[in-house]
């Protein structure tokens, strides 16, 4: 089933914050994600969406790099049994990962459920991905859907 694409802003970046953003760069994606941040009502659409799942991706890989050189830089050999200790700064790569986390899980979550809101789906359907190995694979597909003007009902 094709739905239309819902019209595009008329300017980039005018579009409003109760509004999805279609076509979105990653910037604007970035800025959004930040200033909705506990926002569950509305739509988001998929170029802000998908743009932050890309932004999340590239800073968790770049705290993972820090942890991995950071374990390297000051690893230490016990001579008698020959056992490894990563070094101190893994500790602090692990804290900055904690902190990521914590801070992003709310509207990440939020984004998500607007993510589906524009897909014309009702937020909990969200919940699909903890179901064990399909969920997170059927989640994915839904969060993939393309826009459906239906979704607007969402908007407040």
């Amino acid at each position: 089933m094709t739905y239309a694409a819902a019209p595009h802003p008329a300017a980039p970046g005018a579009s409003s914050l109760s509004q999805p953003l279609y076509g979105a760069s990653f910037g604007q994606a970035f800025a959004r994600f930040w200033q909705k941040y506990a926002t569950f009502s509305g739509r988001a659409s998929r170029s802000e969406f998908w743009w932050w799942y890309l932004a999340h991706a590239l800073v968790v890989i770049l705290i993972f790099a820090f942890m991995v050189i950071g374990a390297i830089a000051g690893m230490t050999t016990d001579p008698i049994t020959g056992r490894t200790e990563p070094g101190p700064l893994i500790g602090v790569g692990a804290g900055l990962l904690v902190l990521w986390q914590l801070a992003t899980l709310v509207p990440t979550i939020a984004i998500s459920w607007r993510r589906l809101h524009d897909a014309n789906l009702a937020g909990p359907f969200w919940f699909i991905g903890f179901g064990f190995g399909v969920g997170a694979v059927a989640l994915i597909i839904l969060l993939a859907l393309p826009s459906n003007p239906a979704g607007a009902r969402f908007d407040r």
